[in-house]
């Protein structure tokens, strides 16, 4: 038995020794100067900023016809946050808490929060540390959610809507604009079998959203109550208005101006965030801290393979790779923001292949490409995991096993990229200490999948953004 074991790890190091003989070159770059890789898309065009408009607060007007004074007015969504709110003692999931109200919803667009949050954790959506409604504009109609994240960015939901029993689903109810509506949000740590509970009313309907598995050891604090936009990308605004507010059992009067704090609720600016504006490449900045100061990423949006101006990469020539041969590659990096529904890939990639304009939204990954994706359920928030698709459109799917979580919270890491050919092939991806691999079969290894880029490329199915840098990377450049 003993003997047959060290055979068996005899010949595995073997093969390892003589797949990494087979790598001819690797290359460094630090970044201390601009590299000159080549870009496609990856940097705005002219005249792509879009003006936003924040006016809401205080307002002595009377939409409820009950006596002057309520707090609303116009919220537009944009990646900079915008907010007007009560500053509270700090509530967490260990406390009970709740608010009601009343609430207007103008005709058209906008998505709004209103409920609890941290004002020192907003920077995306879905929003850190957030019990909140998020209420979506839809021309004459609105729709109603109840969300939550915990301070490691998992998120959970509900819909304010009907039951379909034959679809066994809920069909998010669509609520007239302009119209007074009630509405209560609460929250009790005793709930769902002391995992935590939300439950929800609005007008009529009510809902409940229990807290996943897990998500209450996250913990999560929140400091404010009230009104803050969707902190995704710019996209259009819309009017709200609230009155008759209580607070934990406490009522809020409005008949002057109660004096809650204001975060860019009243400002004109241009906005940078606007999908899919690409801004990524070179950067002179050095939040990976590096070497030396110097650094490769920006504003990253998933592309859309149906159009070419959406499709984006950003990378350094290479020799013509193959699956046939391991590639390698690592780095520093640095997760600064991520939204939901957000996606980044970065590793080996085909120059004309990977940007390819097709109909097909059948996948989200580009052909001829092997590299690293981040991105997640919105339950799970972000994960750094393998990920592959080849030539003829063939690929692996879904997540490996406990693949890593990376946050956005600018904590640099290391990381590390291996393909090793073999019956089967295998990826293994590492941040820091935890790894994540992926099987390769072999007839995904034959197809054909050549590789002649190492950086940046979009993904194929659009989306929301992410702000990475990447730097000190060592990659395959040539295979002999």
């Amino acid at each position: 038995m003993q003997g047959t074991l060290l055979k068996s790890t005899v010949a595995w190091m073997t093969a390892i020794v003589l797949a990494t003989a087979c790598v001819a070159e690797q290359r460094s770059e630090n970044f201390d100067r601009d590299p000159g890789w080549e870009g496609h898309n990856n940097r705005p065009m002219e005249n792509s900023l879009r003006k936003v408009v924040q006016d809401f607060g205080y307002s002595a007007a009377d939409h409820f016809e009950n006596g002057p004074g309520e707090v609303g007015g116009s919220i537009t969504s944009d990646g900079v946050p915008a907010y007007y709110a009560k500053p509270i003692p700090p509530l967490t999931y260990e406390n009970s808490f709740s608010a009601s109200g009343t609430v207007i919803v103008g005709k058209g667009g906008g998505n709004t929060l209103l409920g609890f949050f941290n004002h020192d954790s907003v920077n995306e959506w879905r929003t850190p540390n957030t019990i909140v409604f998020r209420i979506n504009g839809r021309g004459e109609f609105f729709h109603t959610h109840i969300e939550y994240e915990t301070s490691q960015w998992r998120a959970g939901a509900s819909v304010i809507g009907r039951v379909d029993t034959v679809a066994d689903r809920v069909y998010p109810i669509e609520i007239p604009g302009k119209g007074v509506h009630t509405w209560h949000i609460e929250y009790d740590p005793k709930g769902n079998n002391g995992g935590g509970c939300i439950s929800a009313t609005f007008d009529d309907v009510a809902t409940v959203c229990n807290l996943s598995p897990g998500h209450r050891i996250d913990g999560a604090t929140f400091d404010r109550f009230g009104l803050l936009n969707v902190v995704k990308s710019v996209d259009g605004s819309g009017e709200i208005w609230v009155d008759n507010v209580v607070i934990s059992g406490k009522a809020e009067s409005f008949a002057t101006d109660p004096g809650w704090e204001g975060r860019r609720n009243r400002t004109t600016y241009d906005s940078e965030e606007v999908r899919p504006r690409f801004n990524f490449g070179y950067s002179p900045t050095d939040f990976c801290g590096g070497k030396t100061p110097g650094e490769i990423g920006g504003l990253f949006f998933r592309g859309d393979c149906r159009y070419a101006n959406t499709l984006a990469c950003y990378g350094d020539r290479l020799d013509m790779l193959t699956m046939d041969k391991p590639l390698h590659a690592s780095g520093k990096i640095t997760l600064r923001r991520a939204v939901s529904d957000s996606t980044t890939l970065f590793g080996f990639y085909h120059s004309e292949n990977s940007l390819r304009v097709t109909d097909s939204q059948s996948s989200a990954l580009p052909v001829d490409y092997l590299g690293i994706c981040i991105e997640g359920p919105s339950s799970e928030g972000f994960y750094v995991y393998p990920s592959y698709r080849v030539h003829d459109g063939e690929q692996c799917s879904g997540y490996p096993d406990n693949p890593p979580h990376i946050y956005p919270d600018n904590a640099v890491h290391a990381w590390t990229l291996e393909y090793l050919p073999g019956n089967p092939g295998k990826i293994t991806v590492t941040l820091d200490d935890k790894r994540a691999e992926m099987p390769v079969p072999c007839e995904c290894q034959t197809v054909g999948t050549q590789f002649n880029r190492f950086g940046f490329v979009t993904p194929w199915i659009d989306g929301n953004g992410q702000r990475i840098y990447l730097d000190d990377l060592e990659y395959t450049c040539r295979q002999e």
